[in-house]
């Protein structure tokens, strides 16, 4: 079976080849990623060593390379987050709202990804927060609500930033100290206007990116198209969640998707929009690891961002607002019986292949790898000078 890695490891050298020397600050993380990749649990960045409680048999398996546009190392930790989440979700119904831009301001994006993804989340969340608090059904409350933006489609090679919110069903009434004092639901089917929330962050994108300085990159002519915002109810949002966790923990394709590498392409399969029949498609290496490579994100972005009540810094603790939810919905006495459903586990030990028994470490072993790195910002800057 093909997969991500080899594709980079066979087609990746040619990519960087034309990268230019010295590399510029943009393309360090580019190029540091796409050096790694290939080498993920293959024992070149080292090893462990397990032995097994229960016969005495030893495994070794090549250390994983942690990094979260990897393919192969993501599935456990996409599996951990799902449980975090679970735990965080109220047992209300929710929201999936999806917030997009025309290809002429993508394009801008794309040209200056932190700056821009942070205005994209900026304008998002605080259309979310400002039209929320403009609802007759949430008047007085404080929403909940994490986004984590995605820069592809259904194809890797279509350049395509968005963000996807679970925002919750309703709000927690606050005092005039911002204490929690109760939960207050909106309707099943219903959370905002739609038409003010497109108006609302269209010109709050505008702001944002006037406040860094890219507002003048963006055509006049992109302003005047559809920014398609998309409200969906989606209940307890446990779907949403294995929806969005895959792509928490790795970058636009999945090995599964990956049919063949060859010295010269690279195919993969698509399944079109509207369409319900996956094609396969073939492209140049060259092309596809071009194409994976836009949507590696800068070093140290966060992608995840967590908002009102479930931001860290919110004085609304999770155990007291699930409590008011409880006595909102009458569960209080249900739920301390002890017969309330839990989350399943996801995640499982590694077990021994012979035996079935624990495996514990051992050993550990490093063994550093040469990656690109380029000048300090302050050698940079004194080259351009």
């Amino acid at each position: 079976m093909s997969t991500l890695a080899e594709a980079i490891a066979k087609h990746g050298p040619a990519y960087l080849a034309k990268l230019p020397d010295p590399l510029p600050e943009s393309l360090y993380q580019v190029a540091r990623v796409i050096s790694l990749l290939p080498f993920c649990r293959t024992g070149a960045l080292g090893g462990v060593l397990y032995r097994c409680d229960g016969c005495g048999q030893t495994h070794w398996t090549g250390r994983s390379c942690g990094n979260r546009h990897c393919a192969t190392c993501g599935h456990e930790k996409s599996q951990r987050w799902i449980e975090k989440h679970q735990k965080r979700l109220l047992p209300v119904h929710h929201f999936f709202v999806t917030f997009t831009v025309p290809r002429e301001v993508g394009l801008v994006l794309r040209a200056n990804q932190r700056e821009g993804y942070r205005s994209l989340f900026d304008a998002s969340a605080q259309s979310i927060r400002d039209v929320g608090a403009a609802t007759k059904a949430l008047k007085g409350c404080k929403l909940g609500y994490f986004g984590v933006l995605h820069t592809w489609g259904r194809d890797p090679l279509v350049y395509h930033p968005h963000i996807h919110y679970i925002i919750t069903g309703g709000g927690v009434k606050v005092d005039e100290e911002g204490a929690a004092i109760g939960w207050q639901s909106t309707p099943q089917g219903f959370l905002f206007r739609h038409g003010t929330l497109v108006r609302v962050y269209k010109a709050k994108l505008a702001d944002e990116l006037r406040r860094c300085g890219l507002y003048d990159s963006v055509p006049r002519e992109a302003w005047k198209k559809n920014f398609v915002v998309d409200i969906e109810a989606v209940g307890n949002a446990w779907g949403s969640l294995r929806y969005l966790a895959p792509y928490i923990h790795r970058v636009a394709i999945s090995d599964k998707r990956i049919v063949s590498v060859t010295d010269s392409s690279v195919s993969y399969t698509v399944t079109p929009t509207k369409a319900k029949r996956t094609i396969e498609r073939n492209v140049k290496g060259v092309k596809f690891v071009e194409g994976f490579a836009q949507h590696i994100l800068p070093s140290g972005f966060q992608k995840v961002r967590h908002y009102g009540w479930m931001s860290s810094n919110s004085a609304i603790r999770l155990d007291e607002l699930q409590l008011l939810v409880w006595m909102h919905l009458g569960w209080v006495y249900w739920l301390a019986s002890g017969h309330a459903p839990q989350p399943e586990r996801l995640v499982s030990e590694p077990r021994c292949a012979h035996c079935g028994g624990d495996l514990r470490v051992v050993t550990v072993s490093f063994d550093p790898m040469p990656l690109p790195r380029g000048p300090p910002p302050a050698a940079f800057q004194r080259r351009a000078n």
